[in-house]
C-alpha cells in the first residue's frame, strides 16, 4: 500500500477533521488535492480495507448489544453460520477454536429487539446460545496502529488487585439525536462537504452536524470519529480473545490493568453463564499468532492474572464483519416480525 494511501487510514482514525470540507484539510496535511484523498478513500472502502469514515459510541450511550456464543456440530457450522449472518442485527460472526465455537454479537435498538433476535435465530438453528451480557467496559475500539505487527495498548498498568474508581459513565445519545446516531453508524459519505450532506438529511445545517459530534467526543459518547478500519484485509489475520475466570473481588483491578498492557485493543467484563466460568475479556489483533502469544505472554503476568483459570480463542473463519445497528432501523420485515411477535 502506497504510503498516503496507509496515512489515510492510519493516521486519521483520530483527530478527523471535523470541518466542512474535511477530505480538503487532510489533503493539505498530505500534500495530496482532495479529490485524489477521496478517490483513496473510495478504493480502500471498494478493497474492503476501510470499513468507513464514522464513530465508535461509548457503552451505554444508546441501543442495545449482546456477545453470543454457540457450540456447533462441525458438520452444521457453515449453515448454522450463514443464518446466523442473514439475521441483520448480528455485526460480527466468527468460528473461534473452542467447543464453543461460533460468536457472534447481536446488536438492535433496544435490549427487548436483541433478545427477540437471539430467540429467533435459537429456534432458526434449534441450538441455544450463551448471552454474554456486558458489566463494564475496561477499553473499547480506540483504532489500530497498522504498522506494527500487533496493535499496541497504552503502555502503563494500574496494580492489579486495586479497585479503580468507577469511571464516569458518558451521557446516552438524546431522542433527538438518533437519526444523526444512525448516520454515524452508517459512515460519511465520500463527498468533498460530506457533513453539508447530513446537515440536508436531517434538516439541519452542517454546522450544528459538527457542533454535535464535538459535543459527543468531548463528553465521551463518542469515544473516536475517524476511519474504521478492517483488520483482516490489512493484514491483522491472527487474533485471540483471551477470557478469564477472575474472583469478582479482583477483576475490576485486573481489567484496569490488561486495557492498559501493550496489545490489547479491547477489554472487557462479562456476565458468566451456565458452563462458561470467564468473566474477564480481552482482544489482541496481530499480524501472527507468534506476535499475539508474545503479547498474551508480557500481559498476564504483568496484569496478575497468571494464576487465573483462562482460555485462548483465536480465531478461525470471519463469517461477517459490519457496522452495528444500535441506532439504525432494522429492515420492515424485521421490524414488523418483532411487532407481531410483540
Amino acid at each position: 500500500m502506497d504510503d498516503w494511501r496507509l496515512s489515510l487510514l492510519n493516521r486519521w482514525q483520530h483527530g478527523f477533521p471535523l470541518e466542512r470540507e474535511p477530505f480538503g484539510a487532510i489533503g493539505r496535511a498530505l500534500g495530496l488535492p482532495a479529490a485524489t484523498v477521496i478517490q483513496g478513500l473510495r478504493e480502500l472502502r471498494g478493497n474492503g480495507a476501510l470499513s468507513r469514515i464514522g464513530g465508535v459510541f461509548g457503552t451505554g450511550t444508546g441501543g442495545a448489544a449482546l456477545l453470543a456464543a454457540m457450540a456447533v456440530p462441525t458438520e452444521r457450522l457453515e449453515a448454522v453460520a450463514a443464518i446466523v449472518s442473514a439475521h441483520p442485527g448480528v455485526n460480527h460472526n466468527y468460528e473461534r477454536e473452542n467447543q464453543h465455537n461460533l460468536w457472534f454479537v447481536m446488536t438492535g435498538r433496544d435490549a427487548e429487539s436483541v433478545e427477540f433476535g437471539m430467540q429467533s435465530l435459537e429456534q432458526a438453528t434449534g441450538l441455544p446460545a450463551l448471552r454474554l451480557r456486558m458489566e463494564r467496559a475496561y477499553r473499547i475500539d480506540l483504532g489500530f496502529d497498522l504498522r506494527r505487527s500487533v496493535s499496541p495498548g497504552t503502555a502503563g498498568g494500574v496494580r492489579p488487585g486495586h479497585t479503580p474508581t468507577a469511571p464516569v459513565t458518558p451521557p446516552p445519545v438524546a431522542d433527538a439525536h438518533w437519526a444523526l446516531a444512525a448516520l454515524v453508524e452508517d459512515g460519511l459519505p465520500l463527498i468533498h462537504r460530506p457533513f453539508d450532506a447530513w446537515g440536508e438529511a436531517l434538516g439541519s445545517t452542517p454546522q450544528a452536524v459538527i457542533g454535535q459530534l464535538q459535543h459527543w467526543l468531548r463528553t465521551g459518547t463518542l469515544k473516536r470519529f475517524g476511519a474504521v478500519v478492517r483488520h483482516h484485509e490489512l493484514g491483522f489475520t491472527a487474533n485471540a480473545m483471551t477470557v478469564f475466570d477472575v474472583p469478582d473481588a479482583l477483576v475490576d483491578g485486573c481489567g484496569a490493568a490488561l486495557a492498559r498492557a501493550p496489545g490489547v485493543t479491547l477489554c472487557y467484563r462479562r456476565e458468566r453463564a451456565r458452563g462458561w466460568p470467564y468473566n474477564l475479556y480481552c482482544m489482541v489483533h496481530g499480524r501472527d499468532r507468534a506476535s499475539v502469544r508474545a503479547a498474551l505472554a508480557e500481559a498476564i503476568p504483568a496484569c496478575g492474572l497468571e494464576d487465573h483459570p483462562r482460555a485462548v480463542l483465536f480465531s478461525r473463519r470471519r463469517f461477517k464483519q459490519t457496522g452495528a445497528r444500535r441506532f439504525r432501523d432494522l429492515p420492515a420485515s424485521q421490524t414488523e416480525a418483532q411487532r407481531v411477535a410483540a
